[in-house]
């Protein structure tokens, strides 16, 4: 051999190291092995053995590292191997991961099959009764983690042998006590038993006063293990004050303690409103809440939650069981909750409280238009490209572009809105059903490309205030008085776009004029839900009780003759 092919022998073998692939093989141990069938593999690298590389993965520059991969009819005694190529969060690429050390983790979210009333079979994680949290779904398996030099070449084996436990559900107290309602229509959707749940406050001398039927405030949000912000003893004193990132002060665990007492306290004071008060649970195997309307995919949990659930509640708690005694109020997801159910049942309920909501004008979804513009990731002029912006905080610096946070739920859960997370839940929500039976998506999850046709159904169907627009002829005089919106003017995910839309309509509506309100904090950030004199992470602790004077307000004003305006009690 001349030395020109040795030397091209050389540079092919040096080419051939440099190309290879890890080959990283994940088996799983015998007693877990036959509870898997179908479902995503994630694999996760984090640089702490702080927190677990499942508990890491977030918006912010500091996520861990996930790539996945889906995976069906796995047979036990096999091991996986794990395709590498698999798109990557925050990395997208394997290959430029960089070398160092790493808390190697190898998780599995499983996949059940689902046989739904419209045809469609589709495979999708099941809600445990944890509220879809795909790193803590009771049942799903994964390793510990293991430590790991990584280089990009090297090969390496993990055994997945933990799985996470049952979830333990709260027992009845004096004032709490909890439902589980199979629903029939969700049941006949889903081919199979679906529960809704709900955590209910009683008011005090419920049991004595046999007589009395009260007002139902319906608290909308996100999943929930118990009633929040009630306690019935004093905070704890030995309690180590902890220190809250979000909102950059010592001991907000001990504030939480303090007002859940003093609600507590009020509760049972003699002078307060009675009332009964419920947080709904309403996962499903998409997200950890319905968004409370009816959808393609996730189901007509509009109408279970206000024809099944809530009737229920109230023959069993004596609610008094009309529209005009049924308020709704919620910050967020709940906000968008509180106002959608409004509108799309307005003689249902008499009055919605909606804070920082989720996009309710698609013309500001967030910082995209999903109608006029052709991409949501990127901004295009003639000479240059910037990306779209997509998490900020106070002083507007801003720490993920919306790409991001999409590719993030690209990666845990794949091009079939499975991820559990937010951007797929809206998608799940908001869009027409596909061919394959999964939601059709409102843009191409990994160029960000536009579908306007989809656009168009969400219009129809989801833009709350567009719907209020195009019906208010017949709509308005039965959302008189009835809306209350409620957003910081530096909302870190720029919900306030959509709210200041939404109040220019309002503001000219006419034959009835709304008649309600809309206020902004000032320089407040997600969450702000309408008290300017208190800073936001007291006042979203005091949902229950912000809300009562426009409240009482409104039963002054709507209420029959009999209802005593003092106790907000029926006399029947």
């Amino acid at each position: 051999m001349n030395r020109l092919s040795l030397f091209i022998l050389l540079l092919f073998l040096y080419s051939c190291q440099e190309d290879k692939s890890p080959k990283i093989s994940i088996s799983l141990s015998e007693e877990l092995a036959s509870e898997v069938s179908d479902g995503r593999l994630l694999l996760l690298f984090h640089g702490s053995d702080n927190t677990e590389p499942r508990f890491a993965v977030s918006d912010d520059v500091n996520s861990a590292q996930v790539i996945g991969m889906d995976f069906e009819n796995y047979q036990k005694g096999n091991s996986f191997e794990f395709d590498i190529s698999s798109f990557g969060y925050p990395i997208e690429n394997f290959k430029d991961i960089p070398s160092g050390e790493y808390w190697v983790q190898a998780y599995i979210v499983k996949y059940e099959t689902f046989n739904r009333a419209d045809g469609h079979t589709i495979k999708m994680p099941m809600d445990q009764w944890e509220g879809r949290q795909w790193n803590r779904t009771p049942g799903n398996v994964f390793s510990k983690p293991k430590k790991v030099n990584w280089d990009g070449k090297s090969d390496f084996s993990i055994e997945i042998d933990q799985i996470n436990p049952p979830v333990e559900e709260p027992e009845d107290t004096e004032y709490i006590k909890h439902i589980k309602f199979r629903s029939d229509l969700l049941s006949e959707f889903w081919g199979r038993d679906i529960y809704l749940g709900a955590h209910i406050l009683i008011p005090r001398e419920f049991e004595e006063n046999t007589n009395e039927y009260y007002p139902l405030m319906i608290f909308h949000g996100h999943f929930t293990p118990n009633f929040g912000g009630f306690r019935t003893t004093p905070p704890d004193e030995d309690m180590e004050e902890e220190y809250s990132p979000r909102f950059g002060i010592y001991g907000y665990n001990k504030i939480q303690q303090e007002e859940a007492y003093n609600f507590y306290q009020k509760w049972i004071s003699p002078d307060f409103p009675k009332f009964i008060a419920i947080e709904i649970q309403h996962a499903n195997p998409f997200y950890d809440d319905s968004y409370a309307v009816n959808s393609e995919n996730i189901g007509p949990y509009g109408d279970a939650i206000t024809y099944e659930l809530i009737p229920h509640i109230e023959k069993e708690f004596r609610g008094i069981g009309e529209g005009w005694a049924r308020f709704t109020y919620g910050g967020s997801t709940g906000g968008w909750e509180a106002l959608a159910v409004q509108v799309k049942y307005p003689d249902e309920y008499n009055g919605c409280f909606a804070a920082c909501p989720d996009p309710i004008d698609f013309r500001a979804y967030t910082t995209v238009n999903i109608y006029e513009d052709d991409n949501a990731y990127f901004i295009n002029g003639p000479f240059r490209t910037t990306e779209r912006v997509g998490r900020r905080n106070y002083l507007g610096h801003v720490s993920a572009m919306l790409k991001d946070m999409n590719y993030k739920e690209l990666a845990l859960g794949g091009e079939k809105s499975r991820s559990g997370d937010q951007w797929d839940i809206w998608q799940a929500v908001f869009s027409p059903v596909g061919t394959d039976g999964y939601p059709k998506p409102i843009w191409n999850k990994y160029s960000g490309e536009i579908d306007k046709e989809v656009a168009d159904h969400w219009k129809e169907n989801f833009d709350l205030r567009y719907i209020m627009e195009r019906d208010w002829d017949t709509l308005g005089e039965k959302l008189e008085g009835k809306i209350h919106i409620y957003c910081g003017d530096m909302d870190n995910y720029y919900l306030n776009n959509a709210v200041y839309l939404t109040e220019d309509f309002l503001e000219k509506t006419e034959n009835p004029y709304y008649d309600g309100e809309v206020l902004y904090g000032d320089r407040a950030e997600h969450c702000w839900n309408g008290d300017p004199d208190q800073p936001n992470y007291i006042t979203r602790l005091r949902y229950h009780t912000m809300y009562l004077d426009r409240i009482a307000n409104r039963l002054k004003k709507t209420a029959p003759s009999d209802f005593n305006q003092r106790t907000w009690v029926l006399n029947r």
